[in-house]
């Protein structure tokens, strides 16, 4: 099969590494992919949201499946332009079509969602400008601290945690009457704090049956310890140990059959990832949001754990038979430790000559942001390389990862050294 890949960060860098080990592959295209992801296929010049150049490089290279990273592409309605062409409705996009991706794309319509089919979550109300007074009152009767979510995606920056009360009516006020995060913000999802450990599971449906996939917890905050500023993400780990069968079981019972049911009951077609954000409230589990794509870092560390052959997996959610198909998981544990650019997550510098990739042997080097320029491999993101190992123990993965990361150098490079400690 020849297949196209949409993205161009880490997790499409683990997408491509774990799609080229498969016998089935023939080509393996990624639009636009990075410094490194040329190294299982060929990089294409191609911006994500690029409808009609991604269709036509798909009918001129016999592209049989497109698997698309992140979600801007999929809220913008990707799968839905390949379904509503003639030439390209039979070529299978393996994410959401555009109403499905609002999972991701509307916090309000995900919490309507919850509701309706008894879904565990925090509990919430929605606001706008028409609503603004009523948002503030609400605020008056409601525990502190208090979450003010952007309705629409904001780049991951949309989540905002009050301590106090003047707090949040400023930041509601900013959010909606200010723009503060743009059109994301024009409806603020006002939402009960829950306290608890938080970790990720992942699911793979083709809209009728469903594979849950390893879990993992990624790691937000820019300093060690959990300090400072909330990032993209800045490692990760799987399996989370807490997860255990029993609470594995009760994530599968109370959330994910109700979710991919209520997926069906809506009239909701879906075939892709759904991640889901979980909070672990003294052993009970409660969603905090979905993601209608896989999580980054997170990715880097669950897909090296699947033995079997991802294409596999894939060609059962486009065909509907993904209940046919099985998949292994490795024992194992896998670490992922990023390494950023110096200032993220606030301004950085891009342009840093990366040295010494090849000097790691132990662990796999997933790029993200970077690119090649004049030979060489310079930083070109925030997030600018994912160090994954794979170890028998939480411990010595740990010690691998985090070693690996130190073996490469760039000026202002920085790593948490700490990712994981938490759970040994």
């Amino acid at each position: 099969m020849n297949i196209l890949i949409i993205g161009s960060g880490g997790r499409e860098s683990a997408f491509a590494y774990k799609l080229s080990k498969s016998p089935r592959l023939d080509q393996l295209f990624i639009a636009p992919g990075n410094a490194g992801t040329g190294a299982y296929g060929q990089n294409i010049n191609i911006k994500v949201t690029d409808f009609a150049a991604i269709a036509s490089f798909v009918l001129e290279n016999n592209v049989q499946m497109v698997l698309v990273g992140p979600e801007e592409p999929l809220v913008k309605g990707i799968h839905d332009y390949f379904l509503n062409r003639e030439d390209l409705k039979n070529i299978p996009v393996i994410g959401p079509q555009q109403e499905g991706a609002q999972l991701e794309g509307s916090k309000d319509f995900s919490k309507q969602f919850m509701d309706r089919h008894g879904v565990p979550t925090a509990a919430s109300r929605s606001f706008d400008a028409t609503s603004l007074e009523d948002g503030l009152a609400y605020l008056e009767t409601q525990k502190l601290p208090i979450v003010l979510k952007a309705d629409g995606l904001a780049a991951g920056k949309g989540v905002l945690i009050c301590e106090t009360l003047e707090d949040a009516k400023a930041e509601l006020k900013a959010m909606i009457a200010d723009s503060k995060f743009g059109e994301a913000s024009r409806v603020v999802v006002v939402e009960e704090f829950l306290k608890g450990i938080e970790l990720s599971v992942f699911v793979l449906t083709d809209g009728n049956s469903y594979k849950v996939l390893p879990s993992a917890k990624d790691y937000k905050r820019i300093g060690e310890g959990d300090t400072g500023l909330n990032t993209g993400g800045m490692g990760s780990i799987s399996p989370v140990p807490f997860a255990d069968e029993t609470f594995l079981n009760k994530v599968e019972e109370r959330i994910i059959r109700p979710t991919v049911e209520g997926l069906k009951k809506d009239g909701i077609p879906y075939k892709g990832f759904i991640f889901i954000g979980l909070m672990n409230v003294e052993g009970e589990p409660y969603v905090i949001e979905y993601n209608v794509r896989m999580g980054d870092p997170e990715t880097e560390s669950v897909l090296p754990r699947i033995e079997s052959d991802l294409l596999d997996l894939l060609e059962g959610v486009a065909q509907g038979n993904l209940d046919q198909r099985s998949y292994t998981v490795s024992p194992k544990t896998a670490v992922t430790v990023m390494l950023v650019a110096g200032g993220y997550p606030g301004d950085y510098e891009s342009g840093k000559e990366i040295a010494n990739i090849e000097n790691v042997k132990e662990s796999i080097v997933f790029q993200a942001g970077t690119k090649e320029l004049d030979g060489k491999i310079v930083t070109a993101g925030g997030r600018v390389i994912a160090v994954t190992t794979l170890q028998d123990t939480l411990f010595e993965a740990l010690q691998q990862a985090t070693a690996d990361a130190g073996r490469i150098y760039f000026e202002g490079k920085y790593f948490r050294r700490d990712i994981g400690f938490d759970l040994i």
